[in-house]
């Protein structure tokens, strides 16, 4: 998973974008990249390497810019592979967190009509395409055109050179948008853009954004607009920090206490609705990956030695093979640790396909 910020409003967008992405360097560490548009042209910033070792001052006239925090998945940790990517008129620059599963068919097209590529990742075909499809259209309904192209998860921010728009979209990727009286922010996750609001609209899959001076909203499949009223998180700003801890890895080892015991204090009417639904229900999945896995694993042990009851325990990316046997009356329960394992997801997916009743357990 990679992560991607962005902003535009009355501030510094380059500095701010810059520190919204130092809150989401967990999602990715080997390379990051920023760009705005200042002077009629997209400039970029990208580094391999942790951001917080980058020092300098982003001083910018700019007041839109997007940004992204990579975890190599197609090619290797260099310059050249980190995000943002340009189209090849440098007119487009996109920021993606997900995986273009067609992006070899739709790279072959695009070299046969004169596109050149200086990266290794699936990516760059976004930007290109959106130029192709800009021959024809202007640049959102470009970007609706390549959305419906691509194929897989992403979650993509898209500026151009030309627009003082910012547009995204996301599809089996997470992206949500923070509102505040100074600006609008997309991000991977809430904590990014906490300090300066608490107003969040998540966005839903195929759903994409229009950010000028409001937003709109719209399903990029079918054209439809789509209204959303924003939801406070309740999330203090400060729980979202390091604090005292060097790395957030030992922030986590100190509050495992505290966290146990929120683990355990849960309401007991849900618990019992819970319990309900496994025993009545007519064969009972647990689906995860890594670690979530063996969780599930280690639970169907005590679940065949507590309750006699038999747990069919699934690694996510095999349940498909599993489907013929779903049911209305089947339950899934699908565990992750983030909320976002892509295996898992496709899972929930196949279940929702056969009607199945799903309860997720999540670490968030």
């Amino acid at each position: 998973m990679c992560g991607i910020f962005a902003y535009k409003g009355k501030g510094n967008a380059a500095e701010i974008v810059f520190n919204g992405l130092k809150k989401l360097e967990y999602r990715g560490y080997d390379s990051w990249g920023i760009a705005f548009k200042e002077d009629s042209e997209i400039k970029i910033i990208k580094k391999v390497g942790r951001i917080e070792d980058f020092k300098e001052k982003l001083t910018t006239k700019s007041h839109f810019a997007i940004g992204h925090t990579r975890w190599a998945t197609h090619g290797s940790v260099t310059e050249a592979n980190a995000h943002p990517h340009l189209s090849n008129n440098k007119n487009i620059a996109v920021i993606h967190n997900g995986i273009i599963e067609n992006y070899a068919e739709l790279k072959e097209f695009l070299i046969k009509n004169g596109y050149k590529f200086i990266s290794q990742t699936d990516t760059e075909v976004i930007p290109n395409l959106i130029q192709e499809n800009m021959k024809n259209s202007g640049f959102e309904e470009a970007v609706k055109k390549t959305l419906k192209k691509l194929e897989g998860s992403f979650a993509v921010v898209v500026i151009n050179k030309d627009s003082e728009n910012i547009v995204a979209a996301r599809r089996m990727s997470p992206m949500v948008l923070g509102i505040s009286k100074d600006g609008f922010f997309i991000s991977s996750d809430v904590p990014a853009f906490l300090e300066h609001t608490n107003q969040v609209i998540s966005l839903d899959d195929n759903e994409m954004v229009i950010i000028d001076d409001k937003i709109k909203i719209i399903n990029f499949m079918d054209n439809k607009e789509i209204k959303k009223e924003p939801e406070t998180i309740s999330l203090d700003f400060k729980e979202s920090k390091k604090g005292k801890f060097q790395h957030y890895i030992l922030k986590e080892i100190s509050e495992q206490e505290e966290s146990i015991m929120r683990a355990i204090d849960q309401d007991q009417d849900f618990i019992k609705n819970i319990a309900n639904q496994i025993d009545k229900a007519f064969g009972v999945f647990f689906v995860a990956c890594g670690t979530s896995y063996h969780a599930c694993l280690s639970a169907s042990y005590l679940f065949t030695k507590i309750a006699k009851k038999h747990i069919n325990v699934v690694l996510a990316s095999e349940f498909r093979n599993y489907r013929h046997f779903l049911t209305e009356n089947t339950l899934v329960i699908a565990v992750s640790q983030s909320g976002e394992t892509a295996d898992v997801l496709d899972a929930i997916g196949v279940a929702k396909e056969k009607h199945s009743r799903i309860i997720s357990i999540v670490n968030v």
